[in-house]
């Protein structure tokens, strides 16, 4: 049987999304496969994100991850947005539902610490309600 595929998707495909991604793939590749993409690309991953990941979970996104557009990345079954604060991209799916998470960029570390917690938090709980079935992908 097929995994679900999760797409954590916003704008620009370089802070939010990116963590999302990394700590999906992290927490919940048993459950889910977990990509990430955007309407627009930028030429790296936010740099603060990057770090972060790196201190909090040592996962280096620089290495595993890169900027995506949707038609860089399978069908997803669920998409996942970060709270663009604009209009979050469209992307067909089976289940939809947006994060409301703020863009940590050009803030503290507190607040990307903030940011990434709150993401591997999300993901839990994502990965528990699609296990549970409360989630129908």
């Amino acid at each position: 049987m097929n995994k679900v595929k999760v797409a954590f998707v916003c704008v620009h495909n370089s802070c939010r999304s990116q963590m999302a991604e990394a700590l999906g793939k992290r927490y919940a590749l048993d459950v889910f496969e977990a990509y990430s993409a955007g309407t627009e690309t930028k030429p790296s991953i936010n740099k603060d994100a990057v770090r972060i990941i790196k201190q909090l979970y040592d996962i280096d996104m620089e290495k595993t991850q890169f900027s995506k557009l949707f038609h860089d990345i399978p069908q997803p079954d669920i998409v996942i947005t970060m709270g663009c604060n604009v209009n979050c991209p469209y992307v067909p799916c089976k289940y939809r539902e947006d994060w409301g998470l703020e863009d940590p960029t050009g803030k503290s570390d507190d607040q990307f610490i903030k940011t990434a917690r709150t993401i591997e938090n999300k993901v839990l709980d994502l990965k528990a309600r699609i296990m549970s079935g409360a989630i129908k992908a």
